[in-house]
């Protein structure tokens, strides 16, 4: 099942997505994206006869796909999380995950303008496989962990470099406004097949910069949820950036930065795609 939350005049609506070109709003089920996901054993049957009835349908052409999840209440990513990406970076492979977080204000749209910040030179992609918590929860254990994930959505981890590396928290370098845009839809964790096997890729102007497999992550993404559940309560609609490979633009030789009018597009196999146009702030 794959789940938008979109808007066709100003209000925010959830839906489900059949035909890969329809939605099926989902009216009075919940009123957002997290209530459904907090209420979803209840919920999930009214959504299926919904889709199944298709009394209102709307064409995903019209409308405006926000993030799923608009306004999460935590954000979570790790680094060096793919080997190919540790030895570009020329660092050493973690024994431990390196986990920062990215402001709630910076979430974007699937198909958004991202912004490159006011004087900035060294914006950045990253193209990631993002999961959203279901069922929450703290001390999941790592052979629990599938159970709290409801679903998954293509992300990129959009980094200011300078700021990133200007100390040695990464927080600010990546949350800008605009920098994380993931979606379009969630795909629940039912239909998403075996989440570590699944082609991952970037594109910038149409050339291929990312390409890999979920199966090459150093800290797969059941370690993940176990690992930041040690420190936090994770709750329903909880966003985890599960990490990126090699072929970052700061990798590049010569490094190749962002600028406006540059077009990223991320892709992971069954989940759809995220594309956007980069804008000067």
């Amino acid at each position: 099942m794959k789940l938008v939350t979109f808007t066709r005049d100003q209000a925010a609506e959830i839906g489900v997505v059949v035909d890969h070109t329809t939605i099926v709003p989902l009216g009075n089920v919940a009123p957002d994206m997290i209530a459904l996901i907090a209420d979803w054993d209840n919920a999930r049957p009214k959504v299926e006869a919904l889709a199944a009835a298709r009394l209102e349908t709307v064409n995903i052409a019209s409308v405006r796909l926000l993030a799923p999840v608009p306004r999460p209440g935590k954000i979570f990513a790790i680094g060096l999380n793919y080997a190919d990406h540790v030895a570009e970076t020329g660092m050493q492979t973690p024994s431990n995950q390196i986990w920062f977080t990215k402001a709630s204000t910076s979430v974007n749209g699937p198909y958004d303008p991202v912004q490159i910040p006011r004087g900035s030179l060294m914006t950045d992609y990253e193209i990631e496989l993002v999961a959203v918590i279901g069922n929450g929860g703290r001390h999941i254990s790592k052979d629990d962990a599938a159970a709290h994930v409801f679903g998954y959505c293509v992300g990129n981890d959009v980094t200011e470099r300078a700021w990133q590396m200007r100390n040695t928290q990464f927080c600010l370098g990546k949350s800008f406004d605009t920098h994380a845009p993931f979606g379009p839809w969630i795909t629940t964790s039912d239909a998403a097949g075996d989440i570590h096997e699944l082609g991952i890729r970037c594109f910038v102007n149409g050339d291929e910069r990312q390409s890999s497999n979920t199966r090459h992550l150093i800290f797969n993404l059941w370690e993940q949820v176990a690992e930041l559940s040690q420190a936090m309560t994770l709750e329903p609609g909880d966003v985890i950036f599960s990490g990126t490979p090699g072929g970052v633009g700061m990798a590049m030789k010569p490094m190749t930065m962002l600028k406006a009018g540059d077009v990223v597009r991320g892709e992971v196999d069954g989940l759809g795609h995220i594309e956007a146009s980069f804008v000067a702030e």
